[in-house]
């Protein structure tokens, strides 16, 4: 069962908006070395509304092939049209993708019972196992409890990415889940409390900037060594909340660029982190250790 800390990683660019490969396969090596349990690849964080399906694969790709087989690569895979979702889905399926994450259908609006079709469709038309990805701040369509639990029982449909911050829903979910239904937590600032509820581990926007600490709170809180886990967690409420002080992926990637391991490069209409907000970032940076 994959557990831990799983890094949403960005999508290093030039400042033209040109892909910077060279800087993802370095992402992926570093990651690795500092313990991250899985990469998430072209999800929100890795810019995946501005790519389009040729470079999304091929992100997916390079991943896979810099990760080598060290830590499983789990492909976004979403879209708000089923038959795109499919295709994505199978695209990653033949690069080699351990996952799809498959992010709830935005604008459209789906009821629970399009929902189910939706990902029913999906895991019937391909064999890459998916993860359901519940983000309603983004999507507006909020993909209920009950919903999810019908998709649990579909051979294909093996887990969850909840972004609510809801700890109730956590809760009922990590109660009434088969015991193989891998729960993820989308929301870093309430990771912990969902790994002693029950979860298996993060997909993490704050691992993008200190994985090492990141991983090791969810190993401590998944072993229940509570008091480790808090000790840590305290030093990364800043980054939990910082990083979202302007939109995902831009103050993320702007840490990033001021730790020198990528470049300036996001595509609109993303903009560079603001100037008030860079010192706000960077205080957290300094509060995690980073």
């Amino acid at each position: 069962m994959l557990t831990g800390s799983l890094v949403a990683i960005v999508t290093p660019m030039f400042e033209d908006g040109s892909l910077d490969f060279d800087r993802l396969r370095k992402l992926v090596d570093w990651h690795i070395a500092e313990g991250t349990q899985g990469i998430v690849a072209v999800g929100t964080t890795g810019e995946s509304p501005t790519v389009d399906v040729d470079e999304h694969i091929e992100i997916i790709r390079v991943v896979i092939e810099q990760a080598a087989g060290r830590v499983p690569v789990i492909a976004g895979t979403g879209a708000n049209s089923t038959r795109e979702a499919i295709h994505l889905s199978r695209r990653a399926a033949q690069v080699g993708a351990s996952y799809g994450l498959s992010v709830v259908p935005y604008y459209n609006k789906p009821t629970q019972e399009g929902l189910f079709q939706h990902y029913k469709a999906i895991a019937e038309s391909c064999e890459l196992p998916t993860l359901l990805y519940n983000v309603p701040g983004r999507t507006i369509t909020d993909l209920a409890n009950d919903t999810v639990l019908r998709l649990a029982e579909l051979p294909g449909i093996v887990g969850l990415k909840d972004a609510t911050g809801n700890m109730e829903r956590a809760a009922d979910l990590a109660r009434r889940a088969p015991k193989d239904f891998l729960l993820y937590s989308g929301d870093d600032a309430s990771t912990l409390p969902f790994l002693l509820l029950g979860g298996h581990g993060v997909i993490s926007v704050t691992a993008n900037v200190a994985p090492r600490r990141m991983q090791a709170m969810c190993t401590a809180a998944l072993a229940g060594r509570v008091a480790e886990a808090r000790e840590l967690n305290d030093t990364l409420q800043g980054l939990h909340k910082h990083l979202f002080v302007e939109a995902n992926p831009i103050p993320v990637k702007w840490a990033l660029e001021e730790m020198g391991r990528i470049g300036s490069g996001i595509r609109l209409p993303l903009t560079r982190l603001s100037g008030g907000a860079q010192t706000v970032v960077r205080q957290a940076m300094q509060m995690a250790g980073v």
